[in-house]
This record gives C-alpha cells, structure tokens and sequence, in this order.
C-alpha cells in the first residue's frame, strides 16, 4: 500500500483562476491539488460566476485534506449574521478547514455599483463583531463603524475558533492584519522590498498589540507561470492580469512598489487601452496583449515564478527567505502547476514546514 503524500501546507492556490467557463472546474482542480499535496485552497470572488459563498460549500464538499479561505470576500455585501452563519457553517462542515477572509474592495466598483466605501475602522469592528459571535455572545445595541443592530447573536453555545484572514495592500491594511487578524495575503506583483517591507509592517504592528508575531501568518501572493503551458497562456497571466490591475488600480500598485507613475500615465493614455471595456485578462486577444507588453515594463513584470520547474521553485523559495509564511502560486490551476509543485516537493527542506497547518489562517 502506497503511503499518503505529505501535504504541503506551506503552498496553496487559487482556484478558478482568470475568467472560468463554469464553476465546476473547480471540483477537478481541487481533486488536483489534493493528489499534488497542496495545502491550502484560496478563492477570490467577482460578481459573475464567483460567488464565494457557493464555492467555498463546494470546496468543502469535495476536499478531505485542504485549507479553504475566501481571498477575499467583502463584508458590506451582506448582513453579518450571514457571514457569520456562513462562517461557522463551513468551519464545521470541514472540520476546521476555513478562514473567512476579507478585503477592502475595488473602489471604482464600488461606486459604479452603489455600494459603500470600505473603511480600516470597518474591517476592524467586523472583525471584532466576528469573534463574539463565534463564542456563542449575544451582543445588544451594538453601535459601530459597520453600523447600528440592535441584536446580534447566532448560538450561546458556540465556542468556535475560525481565522480570520484579510487582504492587505496599503500600511494601514497592514497593521490592522497584525493587530486584529491571523492570516494576510498580500498582492501579486510585489517587488521583494515591497513584500519585504509588508511582512515587516505585519508583525511589527501584531507585537505593538501584544501578540505573537509569528502566530499571524503572511502570504505572498506569487504569479507562477511556468514555460510548460503555451506563450499565448503565459501572456494572458502575466501582462494580461497586471495590466487588468493597472486597470482597477493602477495607483495604489505604482504607489506601494515604488514604481514611475510616469509609466503608468503613458499605459492609461494608450488608445487601445483607453478604448477598452472590459478586464484585458478576460477578453483581450493574443495580438492585444502582444501591444499591452508593450506598455509594461519588464521590471514590472519580474516579481514572479517563470521559467523551467528548477527556475520557478527558485522563485518561490526566494518569497520564504523574504519572511512570508506561505506562498499562494497564482494564476495556474493545480493541473498547471504539477511539474513546479513536484520539483519543488522533490528539494523541499526537511522539518522546516512542518508546523504548518492546513488551515491557512492557524
């Protein structure tokens, strides 16, 4: 009898990843990622196809062994006893798999959907509201930042312990993760200074609110295309999905790796750029995104894992030694992934991870 594969909880992923044709993919990526051994399952939500809620149940229903986190839901887009019912509804149904993750939301959005701004002091009061509710209190009159209830209460009996994980960008994010949260992911195209300087931002801030530094675990957030899959595939998630975030929020990216917003002036002026409607790594051609590369300078594009499977494991290596706790491989299915995370498992360090949980938030 073949003895199980050691999990690699340290590495997770997103699944359906860019623009997929049917939420059901998701079923055979997740059957993918346990056979690899992956940890952990991240999902990310659009108002489409991709609710989180509908997917993080399937995840559950068809894993064993996989972390599960929304990366990131919003929590203004539903009531709070929903989240919360929702939360402790997938931490049973797993076992204590789930961390419920939430991000602050694309501004533009937003506004074109009528929906409020998010704010720092929201995050935190949801967060605190969360961990009540999760120890079974009954919380009356309640009067904060995400807004007024005059009763807030799922069951005095719970006593649940879920994580919670939150998506972070700009310093203010950032120190709310470490002084309230147990688990960060950072963004995609970070430099090595930015993610650096991200991690450190993170713990300081957990130690100054008298916690364990190491108890709040950071992910890097790493695109990893390796040169297996075809050159149009690489396109499409490399310049395509930058140039989709410079689209969204070109700004805050350029502001938080330091880069020449001058470039970013030049992208946005583009014709084709400004005449487009739409995410350029959903619809754009082969031939669109050829122009986009363009536009992007090389530099921009380098915070990732590219290349042969020894090139990428390099790459990804390279995320721990810059003091994250974990690396999400972005951007690729498990089945795309295969030959990085083998070669990877094949030189992983013994002992080093072994602390690590499934759960991406514990």
């Amino acid at each position: 009898m073949t003895a199980p594969r050691l999990q690699l909880n340290e590495l997770g992923f997103y699944t359906l990843p860019g623009a997929p044709r049917s939420p059901r993919d998701l079923i055979r990526e997740v059957g993918d990622a346990e056979e690899l051994g992956l940890g952990a399952c991240f999902i990310s939500e659009r108002f489409n196809i991709k609710e989180a809620v509908t997917l993080s149940g399937a995840v559950g229903a068809v894993s064993t062994n996989l972390g599960i986190a929304t990366a990131a839901t919003n929590h203004n887009t539903r009531h709070p006893l929903v989240t919360a019912s929702y939360a402790t509804t997938m931490h049973r149904l797993t076992g204590g798999r789930f961390t419920l993750g939430i991000g602050r939301g694309v501004g533009p959005l937003y506004r074109a959907y009528g929906l409020p701004m998010v704010t720092t002091a929201q995050m935190e009061d949801f967060a605190g509201i969360m961990r009540r509710l999760f120890r079974g209190e009954v919380i009356i009159g309640h009067d904060g930042p995400i807004g007024k209830y005059p009763v807030l209460a799922l069951d005095p009996t719970f006593e649940e312990n879920i994580p919670l994980g939150i998506t972070a960008f700009g310093p203010r994010t950032l120190e709310l993760a470490g002084r309230a949260f147990d688990c960060v992911i950072l963004h995609t195209f970070f430099t090595d200074e930015t993610t650096r300087r991200c991690v450190g931002a993170v713990k300081q801030a957990a130690e100054q609110a008298g916690r364990d530094p190491d108890s709040v675990r950071v992910w890097s957030c790493f695109a990893t295309i390796g040169d297996h899959l075809t050159e149009d595939v690489r396109l499409k998630k490399t310049v395509g999905r930058l140039a989709t975030y410079l689209q969204g929020y070109g700004d805050l990216m350029v502001e938080t790796n330091r880069w020449d917003p001058e470039v970013l002036r030049r992208f946005r002026d583009d014709d084709f750029v400004k005449g487009f409607r739409g995410a350029l790594d959903n619809t754009a051609t082969t031939a669109e995104l050829e122009h986009v590369s363009t536009l992007i300078p090389a530099q921009w594009l380098a915070p990732a894992a590219t290349g042969s499977p020894e090139r990428c494991v390099s790459a990804i290596r390279g995320q721990f030694d810059l003091g994250v706790d974990g690396v999400i491989l972005h951007g690729a299915s498990p089945c795309d992934l295969a030959p990085i995370v083998e070669e990877y498992r094949r030189s992983r360090p013994s002992g080093v991870f072994d602390h690590r949980r499934a759960n991406p938030g514990l």
